[in-house]
């Protein structure tokens, strides 16, 4: 049950900002993290949205939605943890 990953343009002009180890360690989590297993212990829900989920990668807060019938994740949103809820 593999999921494919998307990401929007915010989290895309996030990564493109961010020196290239640290887009590296994100991106290389998110796609081992969330493949095989879209909702990992270490995920939270986020209140008031549906299907819509956060994971922690050290200082920086990966926010996505699962669409189950498409086996896609979408990740919306990219940022350090002090920002990542605005």
């Amino acid at each position: 049950m593999s999921f494919s990953t998307e990401y929007d343009n915010q989290s895309r002009r996030f990564l493109k900002k961010q020196d290239k180890h640290i887009s590296e360690r994100i991106i290389d989590k998110i796609e081992e993290t969330l493949k095989e297993n879209p909702v990992p212990h270490n995920s939270k829900s986020i209140i008031n949205q549906h299907n819509c989920f956060r994971i922690r990668i050290g200082d920086y807060r990966v926010l996505y939605r699962i669409n189950y019938e498409d086996k896609k994740i979408i990740i919306f949103k990219i940022d350090n943890r002090d920002r990542a809820y605005d």
